[in-house]
């Protein structure tokens, strides 16, 4: 059985009539369709340059009214872009964010709504990020034992677009798109300002997925729970280049270790037994999160 690596789960959202909404806990099965191939339409390929913007920290914050002014003062070449390529207009742009969004980065909700403005379309506000999964600073395996998780309605046969501010192995952008493919919505495009992956595409080569096929059969699923086809194109490239299936295995434990003790070089707690994911020193209790009772502290040699 494989081991939990989510750190922070929150209370999934309740829909109408108080009913609680469907949340994917299934392996990651549906790949970016062929209509994503031209995905993501970006801005930058370097983080640097959207960091420079005086209004970044407080947007990445939290702050609407900052993110508004980032957005404002950066977004319209890329609208210029996407027009001249004829991009769909009555789309549905959703964003990947959490439940409880105080503190919570403000880039890619300002940015749906602007595109949704720009381009004609809706704005999703049902599905959500249940899972909180600190990419901030990890390093590719990392990024891959930590997968996010959504719930919330999908429109069957709406047309969605991805949007985030930044995508780098592309594994969140992929698991929403698997989640809305599972309840029968289709994924378009994804928009994003900064690319920062090495490939600069989200699909990967077909040529590399039929090697990872050809070389673990379906031990990639049984690792992390990700169909080799649903591989990212960053995520393929990065697996590709393990000799062995126990390379893998093996480097995926000491990431394991390196989560916690990066987690734990920023003071970010975790306490299974209460429940909580906090700052050091503080013992106040976070509404509506859990620990899994899979996670454990990682043996340190």
């Amino acid at each position: 059985m494989r081991k939990s690596i989510h750190l922070l789960i929150f209370k999934r959202p309740r829909g109408r009539f108080g009913r609680q909404l469907f949340e994917a806990r299934q392996d990651r099965e549906h790949p970016f369709p062929k209509s994503a191939e031209s995905s993501p339409y970006f801005l930058y390929r370097s983080v640097a340059e959207l960091r420079a913007h005086p209004s970044y920290k407080a947007a990445k914050a939290g702050s609407t009214e900052a993110a508004i002014r980032l957005i404002g003062d950066l977004a319209l070449p890329l609208i210029a872009k996407l027009r001249e390529a004829d991009f769909p207009s009555s789309c549905i742009y959703v964003a990947p964010h959490a439940v409880e969004a105080q503190g919570e980065n403000a880039i890619p909700q300002v940015f749906a709504m602007y595109l949704h403005h720009a381009l004609d379309g809706e704005v999703d506000e049902s599905i959500v990020q249940t899972t909180k999964v600190f990419h901030t600073g990890a390093d590719p395996m990392e990024r891959m034992n930590l997968r996010a998780r959504f719930a919330g309605y999908v429109v069957p046969g709406g047309r969605y677009v991805l949007v985030d501010d930044v995508t780098t192995m592309g594994g969140t952008l992929a698991e929403l798109a698997h989640y809305i493919q599972a309840q029968r919505g289709d994924v378009v495009a994804a928009i994003v300002l900064v690319c920062a992956g090495r490939s600069g595409r989200l699909v990967a080569p077909r040529q590399v997925i039929l090697e990872l096929e050809r070389r673990y059969g379906d031990e990639i699923r049984k690792i992390f729970g990700i169909a080799t086809h649903a591989l990212t194109a960053d995520e393929a490239g990065y697996l590709i280049g393990f000799r062995t299936v126990d390379e893998i295995r093996n480097r995926r434990a000491k990431a394991e270790q390196e989560t916690y003790l990066r987690l734990g070089s920023k003071g970010i707690q975790l306490d299974e037994s209460e429940g909580q994911v906090g700052r050091a020193g503080s013992q106040r209790r976070q509404q509506g999160t859990k620990i899994p009772s899979k996670m454990r502290k990682p043996r340190l040699k």
